[in-house]
């Protein structure tokens, strides 16, 4: 069964966070193979809820395109540098492919033989050189170990044809010749005698026991084969290792992370058939033909917290979504096919996963009663949000009962975990919780950070503005504006990109000052897009 990744918005707040975390041990519980993930580095909100309930940091998910690894390529498909170049051939001939890489008997990647090549070289080589080992000689030849003297045979083919005594007076045998015989008992002798590297006794031919013994003695290798001399002299030049017929060493091979797009973008330039599949450490793992990347097998994934295309992982519109839990409004996002979209009106999406192990009466562990617990309280401001409803409350009730804490007073520390400016450039507090919106093919960002002491922010108000300036200008944004939020002044005092102006103030119907207090405005979802929404779409 293929992994499941489930995460929330590229960047995690606590509730996207603990609702991925929470909904993942909810359907492995059930079965399934998920794991979660973030899309970027957590905030110190988070962190400090994770380390207070012992909760392991998700993994780091970089994106979800389609890769060599997501393709049914011909995985496996590779062969030894040390097999024969029949072995390649009957291998090619059984998968029905027209390539094979050769690999290093560490299994390191060598080099790339084709059918072509083999045609080539047997149709237009004339092949007197054997170098191969005495067993692929005996696979090739279907042949019969008679005398076994080297493990590695080198040297040049004569095939005998002359009469006997036309042979024994004009062919001087030198000690790296390899003698195609029948059964010429005048020559085989001559041939021991000779030291030759090896015999080959064609057409099962018998030999004298005393030729044998000269032959141990001076370490002359034989082999018997049922094939007549003929074609022993033909198949014999294909029991040469397959290493010998790499004309190419360094062809264009891919690794199993490589992009679809991007290989798909090389051979449109290459025209080529088959590519090595290699790892990150040249170790061969197949073969890739190019027709394999119709099969590709997409990553599947579960959203939590965002139903936006902009704020979602990268690549996923190469991806398959299973299904999406949010409680904003509806987005961009489109799938192929019907999928399971859980949407409700409460206070954040560990409410919505909450509702979900009662629906399916899965316990809660306490670890996972804190992670529902934090989302909640966070996305809330410990209930006091606008948009918070009886079912955040109920969730709470229950959740802090069973994480063992008091709601108020964990939550007071979680929000104020968040508030420190410590180690904290002007990016870092724009990003911290930082969401983009759509409208009209226009597009806005959204930064949200609590504090309760923004006089420490205010102080490099025109530095945050030149940060903000700096986003809109370089990502063609209509506005970047970031909220800090007073939880205990329960409103949110403004900074905006300065050519936003006029859309803030049309938003809010009057001038807003840099660093104005808006009284009431605590929520992003319910106090900021809506009405930034209305004046982008009109």
């Amino acid at each position: 069964m293929g992994k499941t990744y489930i995460f929330g918005h590229r960047k995690p707040d606590t509730d996207s966070v603990m609702s991925a975390v929470a909904l993942s041990y909810l359907k492995n519980q059930m079965g399934d193979n998920t794991e979660a993930r973030i899309l970027s580095n957590i905030n110190k909100e988070t962190q400090y809820a994770l380390e207070f309930f012992n909760i392991k940091t998700p993994k780091y998910l970089n994106d979800v395109k389609l890769q060599l690894k997501d393709v049914n390529y011909h995985k496996g498909f590779y062969i030894e540098e040390n097999k024969s170049i029949y072995d390649a051939y009957q291998e090619m001939l059984h998968e029905e492919l027209t390539g094979i890489p050769i690999c290093r008997t560490s299994g390191k990647f060598l080099g790339l033989v084709t059918l072509k090549d083999l045609s080539y070289n047997l149709i237009n080589e004339n092949i007197l050189d054997l170098y191969t080992s005495y067993d692929n000689i005996i696979r090739v030849l279907k042949g019969e170990a008679i005398c076994h003297c080297d493990d590695e045979i080198i040297g040049k083919i004569l095939a005998v044809a002359y009469r006997s005594t036309t042979f024994l007076s004009n062919v001087k045998l030198e000690k790296n010749d390899i003698v195609i015989v029948g059964d010429r008992h005048s020559i085989i002798e001559y041939a021991v005698n000779s030291s030759v590297k090896l015999i080959i006794l064609s057409g099962d031919s018998y030999i004298k026991d005393e030729h044998v013994e000269i032959a141990k003695r001076n370490g002359v290798n034989i082999i018997r084969t049922p094939y007549d001399t003929y074609r022993v002299s033909r198949l014999v030049s294909l029991a040469n290792y397959i290493k010998t017929m790499i004309k190419l060493y360094n062809p264009i091979a891919f690794k199993d992370t490589d992009y679809i797009t991007d290989i798909i973008d090389i051979n449109n330039k290459q025209k080529h058939t088959n590519y090595p599949v290699i790892d990150k450490h040249n170790k061969c793992l197949g073969l890739l033909k190019i027709t394999d990347l119709s099969e590709k097998k997409p990553k599947k994934v579960i959203l939590v917290d965002h139903n936006e295309k902009l704020q979602s992982v990268e690549g996923l519109e190469e991806a398959e979504i299973l299904e999406i839990f949010d409680h904003h409004a509806l987005g961009n996002i489109t799938t192929n096919n019907p999928i399971n979209y859980r949407n409700m009106v409460v206070g954040s999406t560990s409410t919505i996963i909450y509702t979900l192990y009662k629906e399916v009466k899965i316990l809660i562990p306490r670890e996972i009663a804190g992670a529902l617990l934090s989302g909640i309280l966070s996305d809330t401001l410990i209930l006091k949000s606008p948009t918070t409803t009886d079912k955040d409350r109920k969730a709470v009730l229950e959740l802090s009962s069973i994480a063992g804490v008091n709601y108020y007073e964990y939550g007071m520390n979680l929000l104020k975990s968040g508030t420190s400016l410590d180690g904290m450039a002007k990016e870092d507090v724009l990003y911290n919780d930082y969401k983009l919106f759509t409208v009209n093919d226009k597009t806005f960002a959204v930064g949200q950070f609590f504090t309760v002491d923004f006089d420490e922010i205010y102080k490099d108000i025109n530095e945050y503005i030149d940060v903000l300036d700096r986003v809109a200008e370089a990502n063609n944004y209509s506005l970047v504006a970031l909220y800090v939020t007073d939880i205990i002044k329960n409103g949110s005092y403004i900074i905006y990109n300065r050519k936003a102006e006029n859309i803030i103030s049309v938003a809010y119907q009057k001038d807003v000052s840099e660093g104005e207090f808006i009284d009431g405005c605590i929520s992003r979802k319910k106090h900021v897009v809506p009405i930034i929404m209305q004046v982008l779409e009109s």
